[in-house]
């Protein structure tokens, strides 16, 4: 099944690397990839998003909503390009590692993993290690497209 990629015209070459990742992630967690949706967007989105389907006025990283499927994971991944800048400083990471990452979580919870209590939490951040050692050469490509868009 499709995995399809909705970003700026500018960030294409995203595609590819992300959807190996959420592939790989799915893989992982002994799960097939059905139509999955990833859209990168900004803050202004995910915070409607998030307004509207889980009553919380404020922008956030990554949303996820799956949908039903008898046989494989289908549901849309939408992350915010605002939140990746600002996180991958404030983690001290490329742009490219916290876009996996973003990617990952979202894989994860399109899964049917979550974070509400500490074992979900601890569960979920090795999940998610797991998932980033996994991605180094997708980390490697996605870190490539971004420095050929916003430059070193």
């Amino acid at each position: 099944m499709p995995i399809s990629v909705a970003t700026p015209p500018s960030l294409r070459g995203l595609s590819a690397p992300l959807r190996v990742i959420v592939r790989r992630v799915l893989a992982a967690e002994g799960r097939k990839a059905g139509e999955i949706a990833i859209v990168l967007s900004g803050d202004s989105e995910l915070r409607e998003l998030n307004r509207r389907w889980r009553g919380i006025d404020r922008a956030t990283d990554v949303l996820s909503f799956p949908y039903e499927a008898a046989r494989a994971i289908s549901g849309d991944l939408v992350i915010s390009l605002d939140r990746v800048r600002e996180q991958a400083k404030r983690y001290r990471v490329s742009l490219g590692r916290e876009l996996a990452r973003l990617a990952i979580h979202g894989a994860l919870h399109l899964a049917g993993h979550d974070h509400h209590r500490a074992g979900e939490r601890r569960l979920m951040r090795s999940r998610e290690s797991l998932g980033l050692r996994g991605a180094k050469v997708e980390i490697a490509r996605l870190d490539a497209v971004w420095t050929a868009f916003e430059g070193p």
